[in-house]
């Protein structure tokens, strides 16, 4: 069973100089990103990969309401925890990260050293020639297809997402090349995670001399499975994270806190 501790019993042991990190969408959630289980946050169902490829209906409904929550996601700038992790690793203390993560805030901290595991919202690919494009690309054809429609007011959901339910009449664009079904570069619900993508990150766990664990609840597969990994192989745990975690059993040490203090405290006593 994990030990609910503060900050300064973890200290030592991640000083170690050989930490990997596991973050996920709590620690975003300070630059305005919304998370999806969260303890505040309303229930939400997102499209699912299946939903997505069923047909137009749903393509329409997924690229409007992401046309919306893009500019959010333009404008959000990493946070005091995106900060920490990357000051950590210019110290040499974090020499690996893994991230659930697709708003690429962690690449805008300056890390170097990392996996976005479930791809970035800021590329498209063709499901049918397969090419990557920038999103920011996508987003001016959009807008020149449906004029003021991204100037909405509505909630934004994660992933930069947002909450609106009417999309009758927006008109989606097909790849610049093939015209073919453009598609987040991301992982959707019920898609898998490129297996080349898994084993690179397994290789920086199998390394590690702790892994920590920051805003994630671990409630899917594709993160729950490093943490049962560093189990397995006797590497403490560390989870920063508010409310319970499906790796709570499986963790060395549990913080109950918010991510951006915690981490920025942890990296100015570890530096």
């Amino acid at each position: 069973m994990a030990q609910t501790t503060g900050l300064e019993e973890v200290v030592d042991l991640l000083a170690v100089r050989s930490v990997v990190a596991l973050t996920g969408a709590g620690l975003s959630t300070d630059s305005g990103i919304p998370d999806y289980r969260g303890p505040n946050s309303p229930k939400r169902s997102p499209m699912t990969y299946q939903e997505f490829v069923s047909g137009p209906v749903a393509q329409r409904r997924y690229w409007a309401r992401a046309h919306v929550g893009w500019r959010r996601l333009v404008d959000a700038a990493p946070n005091a925890g995106h900060q920490a992790l990357a000051a950590l690793e210019r110290a040499g203390v974090l020499v690996g990260l893994i991230t659930q993560n697709v708003d690429g805030l962690h690449e805008a901290a300056g890390q170097r050293e990392m996996v976005a595991l479930h791809g970035r919202v800021s590329r498209v690919v063709c499901l049918s020639c397969r090419r990557v494009s920038d999103r920011a690309e996508l987003h001016a054809m959009l807008a020149k297809l449906n004029p003021g429609f991204a100037e909405r007011s509505v909630p934004i959901a994660p992933d930069g997402d947002a909450v609106l339910d009417d999309v009758d009449g927006f008109r989606i664009a097909g790849c610049f090349w093939c015209g073919g079904v453009l598609k987040p570069d991301v992982v959707f619900f019920g898609e898998n995670v490129p297996r080349e993508r898994v084993e690179r990150c397994m290789t920086m766990v199998a390394r590690a001399s702790a892994l920590l664990v920051a805003g994630s609840s671990l409630q899917v597969m594709s993160g729950l499975r490093f943490v049962r990994q560093a189990r397995r192989a006797g590497i403490p745990v560390i989870i920063i994270n508010r409310g319970p975690t499906r790796g709570d059993d499986l963790a060395t040490w549990k913080i109950h806190a918010g991510c951006s203090e915690s981490l920025a405290a942890l990296s100015l006593a570890i530096r």
